[in-house]
């Protein structure tokens, strides 16, 4: 197919992009409603809160450990075909917890099919239609689609909690199960796999990228890839670090910090609204994120957005009551402009390091952030139906953001020259090994 030399007035690029992010966003709202499931299913079922936890932190954990092998898929079967089947198993999921009536089906239908379709429209989907689609304005998209992520988490909580207060928590999540509908559509008609598809260049590319070549054994490759990088010490500084980012997030203040709040005495509607404003800001705080890491070392970002996490964090339990004050606001804001700002620089530092690899290097490194906030959001439940309350866990999670601090100023891949931009180093020396 002969490639078009003049760039369009708008590149398909752009659309892609947008529609990616919208099936980001409709998969993603799934993980905000943990928080307002709790006391609904806690009244209806008398489900103790530890199991409600426990269906939340298997839905983290297969999030995370779905996402390294839907990288490899997208590179096998299509980044459509796999967007398309992870909307499904969302909606299918959501049909399903309306009709269950045992704890286990929660974590069935909560925990394993609508983790497994979230985490197929996680941050490896948003780095792999960056890196397919874009050369430049690369960073700049990666955080727009990952702030897509907590936006799709957050923003809609408000709106959730109207509804999960006035209706009851069904339709909350059958209206979930109708927006992943209409976002399927646009998937199948918008977005395609590659520019090579549609006889375009990616945006900003001098010269003509071919297709990649279909890969056979997506999950043999995802696989070797892990065994290759736990070997390497640079993993294990990324994968603690990202660890610590879900306990610190996913873990504790998306999924308690509504019920925390309604201890206090807020109203669930005012709590929502709350994590709501973190997730709008969390949007401006990602693009921002991307933008600085095209210019700046990754690794002094992400000690700063971690120091500023644990001083917030610690503060947080001076500043829960009945109204949301000045400075709990002022605490919404910042956090949300730190909340997902570590992703760009994360992303960044594994396409360094680890080259072509590093999409699905980065999935395993997020799988880790997702056992974090598994981990976190079962200890959160444990603790609040033994002590009463959350107090402790702030505390904890400030402590992790400092350990944070000192793991990301010893992380590799700070310059350019290293390693994984594309065609560098790295990026050879990974197609000499496959």
């Amino acid at each position: 197919m002969k490639h078009q030399t003049r760039t369009p007035l708008l590149h398909r690029a752009w659309p892609v992009a947008l529609v990616a992010g919208l099936a980001i966003v409709a998969a993603a709202a799934f993980a905000g409603m943990p928080g307002l499931l709790v006391d609904p299913l806690h009244a209806e079922y008398q489900w103790s809160r530890t199991s409600i936890g426990a269906a939340a932190s298997v839905n983290m954990v297969v999030y995370g450990l779905v996402a390294p092998f839907a990288a490899a898929l997208m590179d096998r079967f299509g980044l459509r075909r796999i967007a398309v089947v992870a909307l499904l198993a969302v909606m299918a999921g959501a049909a399903l917890t309306t009709v269950m009536d045992q704890a286990w089906q929660l974590t069935l239908y909560w925990g394993v099919l609508i983790g497994a379709g979230t985490g197929s429209l996680a941050m490896t989907f948003a780095a792999t239609v960056a890196h397919r689609w874009f050369v430049r304005r690369r960073g700049l998209v990666i955080g727009a689609l990952t702030g897509s992520s907590a936006f799709g988490q957050l923003v809609f909580l408000p709106a959730l909690a109207w509804v999960t207060d006035t209706q009851g928590w069904r339709p909350a999540v059958v209206t979930l199960a109708l927006a992943a509908a209409v976002v399927a559509v646009l998937v199948v008609l918008v977005l395609r796999d590659h520019p090579a598809d549609v006889g375009l260049r990616p945006y900003g590319a001098r010269a003509d990228v071919p297709r990649p070549r279909v890969r056979e054994g997506a999950a043999r490759r995802t696989v070797r890839v892990l065994a290759r990088s736990v070997r390497r010490r640079e993993f294990w500084l990324l994968a603690g670090v990202f660890a610590i980012c879900g306990a610190t997030t996913n873990g504790i203040l998306w999924t308690h910090f509504v019920p925390a709040a309604r201890d206090h005495g807020m109203a669930v509607t005012a709590a929502a609204a709350l994590v709501s404003t973190i997730g709008v800001f969390s949007l401006v705080g990602t693009v921002a994120s991307g933008w600085l890491t095209d210019r700046f070392d990754p690794r002094v970002l992400l000690a700063a957005y971690f120091g500023g996490r644990a001083v917030l964090l610690a503060l947080l339990p001076t500043l829960f009551g009945p109204q949301a004050g000045p400075a709990m606001i002022a605490f919404v804001v910042v956090f949300g402009l730190l909340d997902v700002a570590t992703v760009p620089p994360v992303i960044l530092l594994c396409r360094r390091v680890f080259g072509a690899d590093g999409a699905i290097v980065f999935g395993w490194v997020n799988a880790l952030h997702q056992v974090g906030a598994g981990a976190m959001a079962v200890f959160g439940g444990l603790v609040r139906d033994v002590t009463g309350g959350y107090g402790p866990l702030w505390v904890l999670a400030a402590v992790l953001c400092g350990v944070a601090v000192l793991l990301a100023l010893r992380a590799p891949g700070g310059s350019q020259e290293a390693a994984g931009e594309p065609g560098g180093p790295a990026e050879r020396t990974a197609e000499v090994r496959r």
